[in-house]
């Protein structure tokens, strides 16, 4: 189980871009079970889309991709100050059914394949146990952490 704090101190993104809430069930190098509870005033709702809003299908996505990179994370109990995890790819990406304002999204990932600082993951989200959204990852772990611009 993870809250927010410790999610926070794994991965480098913040609001609005940090699309992981909890971590209810980690299993190192096999799978892990996350949510995000979505919510009004989401700032991307603004404009996706206006009087009818739901959640971008790129950010259920990426909060796969995150959910994923914690599990990596944790599989491999990686220092997340020396170490960044990046996707170098999305196959089979499948958008079934609307997210939107209220919905809590389940995030399940499990690992296809996992070979030194590459990681293949398959996620599926879900909303009251239905499927809304699934695709393969694939990501690397890299010692290089790369300083903002200014």
């Amino acid at each position: 189980m993870m809250d927010i704090g410790e999610i926070q101190r794994l991965l480098p993104h913040r609001y609005p871009f940090l699309l992981v809430d909890k971590v209810v069930e980690i299993v190192p190098g096999q799978k892990l079970t996350a949510y995000k509870n979505v919510t009004i005033n989401e700032p991307f709702f603004t404009g996706h889309f206006p009087g009818h809003p739901v959640m971008p299908g790129v950010l259920i996505l990426e909060a796969l991709a995150q959910a994923s990179a914690i599990l990596a994370y944790k599989s491999e109990n990686m220092d997340p100050e020396s170490k960044v995890t990046y996707l170098m790819g999305v196959d089979n990406a499948k958008f079934r059914k609307p997210v939107l304002p209220g919905d809590r999204l389940q995030l399940g990932i499990e690992v296809i394949r996992h070979k030194g600082v590459i990681w293949k993951t398959k996620g599926t989200a879900t909303v009251d146990g239905v499927k809304v959204a699934e695709g393969e990852f694939l990501a690397t772990v890299s010692h290089e952490l790369r300083t903002p611009l200014t």
